[in-house]
């Protein structure tokens, strides 16, 4: 198991290294920073100001170590630089452990990781409710298609699925949107938009939680079709194995037999195929988010993107790489868990 891990945290350690190269010299291009920050109204010497301060004056390799010198969790700063950027951690002289520091926002000043902290669980939740619905029913009707095979549920199944895998999220969304928030909204009590906590008239926050309903069945729908498929594929395999012929002619219950014996080894590529999508429902909310006005991640990336808010853009794209990287070494420890077969180096 060690082994394992020390594998997996050096690939997520070169993981995370290109994604930091890539996310900081995409953005080198997309306007003067200092001007991003000022606006067009700021005068020569306060944009030359606002350069030294950016470190906009240094050669482009400087700037990449200071930039890496920020997001890494283990920094180099003058007591004065602590302060001025607020950096959080423990410090002994001028080297210590910290927080990584995300730099701050062009619009609104405020350090990016408290930001993208404000926005994070909601996207958390928008993805672990997608996730529950379709682990659940993409489960029940793989079994189903499985257990009646070459029947119409089968059929049925199949292609639902089919269809659910090919529809794009931002499609799925704009229908389910129209029909259910505002075609249909007299019946179903759906907005067309909304996030997690609305504003009252006060000033207040109130908890909305049937805002959650469309977006997290439309961020669903693509992992439950998969998740369909295999449980359908794995169930099938294994109601052809021995141990299930014996278990018949013992004289078990089909019920017991499905459930117990037949279920419980094909959720094996199931389990792996959800805890990986996760990370990929992470990435897909972006679009989700935005048409529902789901106040995450995603839409907090595009309007950062709308508005040139590059320090924002560049943090969200960070986080969700981590995100990717630690949640894939997560399932591939559970895979070897669940299925000893499975050699963990």
């Amino acid at each position: 198991m060690l082994q394992l891990l020390i594998k997996k945290l050096l690939y997520g350690f070169l993981v995370m290294t290109g994604v930091v190269i890539i996310v900081f010299f995409l953005f080198q291009g997309f306007g003067d920073p200092a001007r991003l920050v000022l606006g067009q109204t700021g005068d020569s010497a306060t944009i030359q100001n606002i350069r030294k301060e950016l470190a906009l004056d240094q050669p482009k390799w400087k700037q990449f170590a200071l930039y890496v010198n920020d997001i890494s969790p283990i920094g180099f700063y003058t007591a004065q630089e602590r302060e001025a950027k607020n950096i959080q951690g423990f410090f002994i002289g001028k080297i210590g452990l910290k927080l990584p520091y995300l730099r701050r926002s062009y619009q609104s000043k405020k350090n990016v990781s408290e930001i993208l902290a404000e926005a994070l669980p909601q996207t958390i939740l928008l993805a672990a409710s997608a996730m529950i619905i379709a682990m659940i029913i993409g489960i029940f009707l793989g079994v189903v298609a499985a257990v009646k095979q070459n029947t119409w549920l089968d059929t049925s199944s199949v292609f639902a699925s089919v269809i659910g895998i090919s529809a794009p999220s931002f499609f799925v969304g704009i229908v389910l949107a129209y029909l259910f928030g505002f075609l249909f909204s007299n019946y179903t009590g759906l907005p067309l938009t909304g996030s997690l906590y609305e504003i009252d008239a006060f000033g207040g926050k109130q908890l909305q939680l049937k805002n959650l309903i469309l977006p997290a069945i439309t961020l669903g729908i693509r992992p439950l079709a998969i998740i369909t498929q295999l449980t359908r594929s794995a169930m099938l395999d294994v109601l052809h194995q021995d141990y299930i012929r014996t278990a018949y002619a013992k004289g078990l219950s089909k019920k017991i037999i499905i459930l117990k014996h037949a279920l419980r080894n094909a959720l094996n590529p199931v389990m792996t195929a959800i805890t990986g999508w996760f990370a990929e429902l992470l990435a897909g909310a972006f679009f989700v988010e935005y048409i529902f006005g789901w106040n995450g991640i995603g839409k907090l990336t595009v309007n950062a993107l709308e508005n040139l808010d590059f320090p924002v853009v560049m943090g969200s794209i960070l986080l969700t790489a981590t995100f990717f990287v630690i949640v894939n070494i997560i399932a591939d420890i559970l895979y070897s868990i669940i299925d000893p077969r499975i050699k963990l180096a």
